[in-house]
C-alpha cells in the first residue's frame, strides 16, 4: 500500500500529541517526562514522514511504500549525534540545548514503535 505521508495515522497522532504537550500539558505539569522526554519520543513518528515526503518530491525515494528501516535509523543517528553530542558543545548552538543520553533512548523507542506501526499498518492494508 502507498504510504500516506502527512496523512499517515501515526504522523497525525504524533502531531496532535506534540501540540497537546506543547500547549496544554507543559503549562500544567512541572518537570518530569512531559518536559524532558515526551517530545523526544514523538520525534521519529513526527519528522520521518516529512523527510520521506521531501525525498519523494525530489525523486530521491524509489518507492511510495512505508519508510524503510534505513529511512528511520539514519535520522535517528543523525539527530542523536547532532542534538545530544555536537550542538551542546558549541556556544552558538548550545543555548537551550542540553545533551542528555536519555533523549537518545526515547528517540530510539519512538523509532521502534514507528517501525513496527508502519510495518504492521501498511502490511495489513495490503492483505485486506
Amino acid at each position: 500500500m502507498r504510504f500516506l505521508y502527512l496523512r499517515d495515522p501515526l504522523f497525525l497522532t504524533a502531531l496532535v500529541l506534540f501540540l497537546v504537550n506543547r500547549w496544554l500539558l507543559k503549562p500544567l505539569v512541572v518537570g518530569g517526562f512531559v518536559h524532558n522526554h515526551f517530545n523526544d519520543l514523538l520525534c521519529v513518528p513526527l519528522f520521518v514522514p516529512i523527510v520521506v515526503l521531501i525525498a519523494h518530491v525530489c525523486r530521491a525515494r524509489p518507492h511510495n511504500g512505508p519508510p524503510e528501516l534505513y529511512e528511520i535509523l539514519l535520522p535517528l543517528f543523525v539527530w542523536s549525534i547532532q542534538y545530544e553530542i555536537l550542538f551542546p558543545q558549541f556556544a552558538y548552538t548550545s543555548q537551550g540545548v542540553t545533551g542528555d543520553p536519555l533523549d537518545i533512548l526515547w528517540y530510539s523507542i519512538g523509532a521502534g514503535i514507528s517501525a513496527l506501526w508502519w510495518q504492521f499498518y501498511y502490511r495489513r492494508q495490503t492483505t485486506c
